[in-house]
């Protein structure tokens, strides 16, 4: 049996009652102007809820390309002309409102370092900002309804306790005569400067729905939070010159209301904006703030400035104020303005500076987390833990976010483009925002008292005096009057009571009638008074008249000049709206015109280049056309002079045999020998002597005499008719010694060469360059004596690309039937060389033929005559068959006949 230990069961989840109402956190975003009018903006307002953000240049084409226009919305959009009173107007206004109706309220402002918080919060000299003008509303309506000072004072515990007037004057003396604790202003003081002329008096607030049965006070205070610690910004410590302390930092608590406060922080009572503003001003001076890459005065710590409300009701009688601290109420509202969040690449800060940015990042990071699981939790409705203690600016704000009050956020934003980056992390926190909903606070009843007290005890104060006053009036005047004498009458002939009684009311009567005359003289002297002020009043009704007339007529031309400078207003923000787009349009052609430029000059250059290469190539194929055209024409004139030596030596050839017919035919006509004819010059050019002979591209023919008789033997064994009769073979044998022939000197393939001794000759294709032997495998081999053999070649029966590129020379061995039935081979020659792709490629150049004959066969060509004549013609037909055959064969035909003279 295997024992598990238990879990210990998870803690079920809140119900979440449905009556609650939420709001959602109220997200306002002001756009600063640019510094330089310039300067690259990325922040356009499209309409009064909405903005656009627009990628500078230099980041359109960093990493993913996903830079794209992207619009955030949020309650209300403040553009660059908004004024501290319109955003006072909208967002600061009911925040008052509600503290005055005993509701907390948060106000924060966020965004990047330099985008106006500081200035959104605080303001300058004739525009003074959300602080000064929330003091300002909140004592001008409550300021005739404020309690006696020290009256209601706080205790350290966040609340409050009432004292009587006795108690309260002595605590003033009791403070006053304590240095350790800071005075508070009096407000006979002269008013600041500086104040005076935040707020004009056209822009004064005041809140009707002050509830009058209620007596006030204000208690203000002034924090930071540096590093992630907090700070009194309103204690006096005492200032040691020799070992001075620093500041210590103060601690978080919880009071019975599990509300988050500053223990031991200074809370000081004003009476007055003025003294709320001078006591905020003393406290400012201590901020840290410091001078950077990016703001010459950055803020470098979290300001939160507290004000609190306590609301003590009157009696039933409207006279004091209730002494039980249960009936009163306190609500706060907190001014926050953080720290900017920034990069240090960019403000370049180091030591204390860099210290003081991380954990200024490190608390809004912190900010961010709270946001983001208390949105987790409301749309997942999860019930994740939110980390608030990460960080003293939310572990101070968590009541607020739990339900404590309203939340609203004002994202200043500073469009130049070089915080494009830090603004689009400042736009996707601040719509994150927007999606978290705060519970509404509940209105708090302040007591069970009937309303109205205090205005019921004016009344009984005034009425009463009133009344006494005319009583004694009537007292006065009826005491002028003579005592009436006593009017019983006892006797019925008494005449004495009735005539005093009489005489007594004749008196009266006489007083009477002058207090009548008198009160008509008096009434006459008042109506001609009161006619006299009618007269001057009905001259000063026309005197306002005519003034109103002539004011009429002024206000008439004003309102004109306001139409005409409207007018002309409208005109100048047209011509700069038309100024803006024409500047504009003027970038984007002086960016069209540069880039058309780059690519003109890069064109340009792509042009030089390519007329630079062709004017290479066209000289490179001059080159190539003159390199050619001379090979062509020494090829011409090899071929010419090889033609016109070979025509002459089949001229030649011709001639000898005509004479050797010639010979024969004399010689067997007479029976006896004659002497042998002188044999003939070989016909010549003196050119052809003289002009060194070019080799030929095809291998060198053997000479006549070794192809005639290739076996030497004496001269006994040849036979006797050849003794008798000059053979043909020795008639050109003896011609080739004595016009020997240069071996350099190149002709036509198949041209006999003259004076190679048989030993040393080689064909030409065994030179120093080496040949393909190409010879198919259908060959037939020739039982030939001779056979054209190339050295040093590389024998294929199928040519390859490797074979090819060793040689220089490609030879085909081509076998064909002739027309007489023989077998016929051609050598096709050729020059091997390299293509442009890294092949081989051949151009052919030659052609040599050589054809076998056989001598014994019966010729075709017979002539008439004698048998024996006829024999002896036919041998003498075939010796000379041989001679008119083709230059490339006539030497294997003299193999051919030699043979079989050989073997007989």
């Amino acid at each position: 049996i295997i024992h598990r230990r238990g879990k210990t069961p998870r803690r079920p989840c809140p119900k979440k009652t449905s009556n609650i109402e939420k709001d959602p956190v109220g997200v306002y975003c002001r756009i600063r102007p640019l510094g330089a009018e310039f300067e690259e903006c990325c922040v356009e307002m499209i309409s009064s809820s909405t903005i656009q953000l627009h990628a500078p240049d230099g980041l359109k084409a960093n990493r993913n390309g996903e830079y794209k226009e992207t619009q955030y919305s949020f309650k209300k959009v403040f553009g660059i002309k908004t004024t501290q009173m319109e955003l006072f107007e909208d967002i600061a206004k009911p925040l008052i409102e509600d503290l005055i109706h005993c509701k907390n309220g948060l106000l924060f402002t966020y965004g990047v370092t330099g985008s106006g918080k500081t200035f959104t919060m605080t303001g300058s000299p004739g525009e003074g900002g959300l602080l000064p003008r929330c003091l300002d509303m909140l004592f001008n309506s409550i300021g005739p309804f404020q309690a006696k000072r020290f009256v209601i004072k706080t205790d350290d515990k966040n609340g409050v306790e009432i004292q009587n007037q006795v108690d309260a004057l002595l605590e003033r003396q009791k403070r006053d005569s304590q240095q350790s604790v800071p005075k508070t202003p009096s407000s006979r003081q002269k008013t600041d400067p500086e104040f005076a002329d935040m707020i004009s008096p056209e822009e004064a607030c005041k809140s009707e729905n002050v509830d009058e049965d209620c007596c006030y006070s204000v208690f203000v205070s002034y924090i930071e939070i540096y590093n992630n610690y907090i700070y009194d910004l309103l204690e006096d410590a005492p200032f040691d010159p020799i070992r001075p302390k620093p500041p210590q930092s103060k601690i978080l608590r919880e009071d019975q209301n599990h509300n988050m406060y500053v223990a031991g922080c200074t809370e000081v009572e004003v009476k007055s904006t003025e003294e709320a503003f001078e006591v905020f001003w003393k406290g400012q001076k201590k901020r840290r703030i410091a001078n950077t890459q990016l703001n010459r005065e950055s803020s470098r710590s979290h300001s939160v400035f507290i004000m609190k409300l306590a609301q003590a009701p009157l009696d039933a009688d409207g006279d004091h104020i209730l002494q039980d601290k249960n009936q009163v109420n306190v609500s706060q509202l907190c001014l926050v303005d953080l720290a900017g969040s920034e990069r240090t690449s960019r403000t370049r800060a180091e030591g204390s500076r860099l210290r003081e940015a991380g954990n200024i990042n490190q608390s809004l990071m912190t900010l961010r987390t709270c946001i983001e699981v208390l949105r987790e939790n409301q749309m997942c409705g999860t019930n994740k833990m939110v980390p608030y203690r990460d960080s003293k600016v939310t572990h101070l704000f968590k009541n607020y976010f739990d339900g404590e009050g309203k939340v609203r956020m004002i994202v200043c934003v500073n469009p130049k483009a070089d915080d494009y980056e830090e603004t689009m992390l400042v736009m996707r926190f601040a719509e994150m925002t927007q999606e978290v909903e705060v519970a509404r606070p509940v209105d708090r009843p302040i007591c069970g008292l009937a309303a109205g007290r205090r205005h019921r005890n004016q009344e009984r104060g005034g009425p009463s005096t009133a009344g006494n006053d005319l009583l004694e009036f009537v007292i006065l005047l009826i005491d002028s009057f003579p005592a009436l004498p006593p009017c019983e009458l006892v006797d019925p002939a008494d005449d004495q009571t009735l005539p005093r009684l009489i005489e007594v009311l004749e008196r009266r009567h006489c007083i009477r009638q002058k207090m009548t005359e008198q009160l008509n003289r008096t009434s006459n002297t008042l109506k001609s008074m009161l006619q006299q002020f009618d007269s001057q009043l009905t001259a000063k009704e026309n005197y306002l008249h005519d003034q109103r007339g002539k004011l009429g007529e002024k206000d008439k031309i004003i309102s004109n000049q306001k139409m005409e400078i409207e007018r002309l207003e409208k005109k100048s923000k047209m011509l700069e709206y038309k100024i803006d787009i024409l500047q504009k349009t003027t970038n984007i052609y002086e960016e069209d015109k540069r880039s058309l430029q780059h690519e003109l000059e890069t064109q340009e250059q792509r042009l030089q280049r390519e007329l630079s290469e062709r004017r290479r190539m066209e000289q490179r194929m001059q080159g190539m056309v003159t390199d050619t055209r001379l090979k062509w024409e020494k090829e011409c004139e090899r071929r010419v002079n090889a033609k016109q030596l070979e025509m002459q030596n089949k001229l030649w050839v011709k001639d000898e045999k005509l004479k050797q017919l010639k010979a024969i035919v004399t010689e067997s006509s007479s029976g006896c020998p004659t002497e042998r004819p002188e044999k003939p010059e070989r016909p010549s050019r003196e050119r052809d002597r003289t002009a060194p002979q070019k080799r030929s591209a095809s291998p060198s023919a053997l000479p006549v005499s070794y192809l005639l008789n290739p076996y030497p033997t004496s001269s006994s064994s040849s036979s006797t008719s050849s003794s008798t009769y000059p053979s043909v073979a020795n008639c050109i044998s003896e011609w080739e010694q004595r016009f020997p022939v240069d071996t350099r000197q190149g002709s036509h393939p198949a041209t006999p060469q003259y004076g190679i001794h048989p030993r040393h000759r080689r064909s030409q294709s065994a030179g120093g360059e080496k040949w393909v032997d190409h010879k198919p495998s259908s060959n037939l081999d020739l039982d030939t004596v001779m056979q054209p053999i190339i050295p040093n070649a590389i024998k294929v029966s199928t040519p390859s690309e490797k074979a090819l590129s060793k040689c220089h020379k490609y030879v085909l061995r081509h076998q064909e039937l002739a027309s007489d039935g023989e077998i016929e081979t051609k050598l096709i020659k050729g020059d091997v060389f390299k293509t442009r792709g890294g092949g081989q490629a051949v151009q052919f150049t030659d052609i040599e033929t050589l054809k076998q004959e056989c001598p014994t066969a019966p010729s075709r060509k017979r002539r008439s005559g004698s048998g024996g004549g006829a024999a002896q013609m036919d041998d003498i037909e075939n010796r000379v068959s041989c001679l008119v055959k083709d230059d490339s064969l006539y030497m294997m035909s003299f193999i051919c006949l030699k043979l079989p003279n050989k073997q007989t």
